[in-house]
């Protein structure tokens, strides 16, 4: 799972997760500006998250739009939800991802929930523990899902069909 996925650029959809306002105390007062989380994702696997910071609310987001792309990481997907269970960790935000039966929808919270749904994943269970903190929470949901691995990669990889991957 590299970085710098190619994607069409004309597909990918933003989701603003988080604008926090930043004061700076100046001899006049209060300066302000603003930092933006941003995910980006085309909903067909590939997810990335983005953090840009300007004096203007509509910069920061295009900023974090553009940092959103660099980063850009693709998720394995098998019938709409994940592969398997996965633990995920940054920082002080950890983050629990499961799969989920056809029709269950994305059971998460706000920042996962938009990690979850701009990769594409329809039917997931997902719960975020430790950190609430967006930046923490967007990057954990991010690792988690790059430690995924397909059915097919862990059959390549032991050398066996893939029948015999879920049969164990």
């Amino acid at each position: 799972m590299s970085k710098g996925v190619k994607v069409n650029e004309s597909e990918l959809k933003e989701k603003v997760v988080a604008i926090n306002r930043v004061a700076k105390v100046v001899k006049g007062g209060r300066r302000f500006s603003f930092s933006a989380i941003v995910v980006l994702g085309d909903g067909e696997g590939s997810v990335g998250q983005g953090l840009g910071k300007a004096n203007e609310v509509t910069d920061a987001i295009s900023k974090a739009i553009d940092d959103a792309r660099k980063n850009l990481v693709k998720v394995p997907i098998v019938n709409d939800t994940v592969p398997h269970e996965i633990y995920g960790k940054y920082s002080g935000g950890y983050v629990f991802v499961k799969p989920a039966a056809p029709g269950t929808g994305v059971i998460a919270g706000g920042a996962m929930r938009a990690v979850l749904e701009a990769a594409g994943i329809h039917n997931v269970l997902a719960k975020s523990k430790g950190s609430s903190n967006p930046h923490n929470v967007v990057k954990a949901t991010i690792n988690a899902l790059q430690k995924m691995r397909a059915p097919h990669e862990i059959a390549m990889q032991r050398r066996v069909k893939l029948s015999k991957v879920f049969n164990g």
